[in-house]
């Protein structure tokens, strides 16, 4: 005969963790929000001395605006996440949508992987943190990444726009939050949180 848990051991424990059948809820955002940051920096060390010298970054200089290394970097990191860079009101192109990856003068294809790789470590990182062994298990709590990274993902299309005048450049919204915001995190946390799980349980299966 066996008896239901507690309230007491299905109640989450004071730094976000759920106990036994909880999942980590704060430690889930706060590496989902890290792998973003991680995702952005690893682009920024891969693009920004290019940007700079960047022909599009002195068109910008030379309407009057400040040097935009930062943003256009986020539009790259953007663009890895398949949502494209839009252009609204600009002198002599007027408003279109591009993507700085691939095609013959774009930067290499390598760079779609950078998110990818950066949620499935963070899915399996919180597999291997709750202790989950069963496929779904480790599913869910990659899948806890996902507000984290949420949240960066829609700071990111405010904070990466650049305006000069009547012209403006910036992630494309609506495809920045559904993509970047909630379909990569959603497959490729989960993806790594199942890949966490088989881990742990080879390394259980193993003692």
């Amino acid at each position: 005969m066996s008896f239901p848990p507690s309230d007491a051991d299905a109640a989450e424990t004071t730094d976000g963790t759920a106990a036994e059948t909880g999942l980590p809820v704060l430690a889930g955002a706060a590496t989902g929000l890290g792998a973003w940051l991680v995702g952005y920096a690893v682009t920024y060390l891969l693009v920004a001395n290019d940007v700079r010298e960047s022909s599009l970054q002195r068109m910008i200089e030379g309407l009057g605006g400040e040097p935009a290394t930062y943003e256009m970097v986020g539009w790259v990191f953007y663009n890895a996440h398949l949502a494209e860079t839009v252009f609204r009101n600009v002198p002599l192109v007027g408003s279109r949508a591009t993507s700085y990856i691939g095609g013959e003068n774009g930067f290499t294809v390598a760079l779609y992987a950078v998110p990818v790789a950066t949620l499935l470590v963070a899915g399996l990182a919180l597999a291997v943190y709750r202790g989950s062994s069963a496929p779904t298990d480790g599913l869910l709590a990659g899948l806890t990444a996902l507000p984290g990274y949420l949240v960066a993902a829609v700071a990111g299309v405010f904070l990466f726009e650049v305006t000069v005048g009547n012209a403006a450049g910036g992630p494309d919204a609506l495809p920045a939050v559904i993509l970047a915001g909630l379909l990569f995190p959603a497959v490729c946390a989960s993806v790594g949180g199942v890949v966490g799980a088989v881990v742990v349980d080879r390394v259980r299966s193993d003692r």
